[in-house]
C-alpha cells in the first residue's frame, strides 16, 4: 500500500484515493464505487494520509506505522468500534502506541484513527503495507 494515494476529506466520510489534482481541488476516486470526483478546495479541506502522525512523549508517529501496530495486534487486540466507551479506547490506543502524549492526543483523534483503519482494512488496502516495508 502506498499510504499517500489516500486522502480524507473534510464534510465526507471515509477515505478517498487521489486521481488527479488540480489548481483549484483534485480528482478523487470513491474506493467502492470506483467513481471519480472532483472536490473543489474552496469547499473542501484535504488531509493526505501520507502527512498525518501521531504525537508520542518523545517526537511524532506516522500513521503508517501506526496503521502496522493495529494490524499486527489485531487478532490478540481487537480494534473497538468507534462509539465505545472513552476509557475503552484510551486503553486500546495505549497497548498500540504506548508512548503516545495523552495530552495532545484527544478521544475524538483516536475515534479518526480507528475510523481509517477499520474504513481501509475492510477493504483490504492495508494488506501490502508489509511488502512495501520488505523492499
Amino acid at each position: 500500500m502506498n499510504i499517500e494515494e489516500f486522502v480524507a476529506i473534510s464534510g465526507m466520510p471515509g477515505v478517498y484515493k487521489v486521481a488527479s489534482s488540480r489548481s483549484n481541488g483534485i480528482l478523487v476516486e470513491d474506493l467502492d464505487t470506483g467513481r471519480v470526483k472532483f472536490y473543489p478546495a474552496r469547499k473542501h479541506q484535504f488531509t493526505p494520509m501520507a502527512t498525518v502522525a501521531i504525537y508520542t512523549l518523545e517526537d511524532t508517529t506516522e500513521l503508517k506505522t501506526v496503521f502496522q501496530s493495529m494490524k499486527d495486534k489485531k487478532s490478540d487486540l481487537p480494534v473497538p468500534a468507534i462509539n465505545a466507551d472513552k476509557m475503552v479506547l484510551l486503553e486500546y490506543f495505549e497497548q498500540i502506541l504506548p508512548d503516545y502524549d495523552e495530552d495532545r492526543v484527544y478521544v475524538s483523534d483516536i475515534k479518526k484513527v480507528i475510523k481509517w483503519f477499520t474504513f481501509l482494512d475492510s477493504r483490504n488496502l492495508l494488506e501490502s503495507v508489509d511488502n512495501d516495508e520488505e523492499e
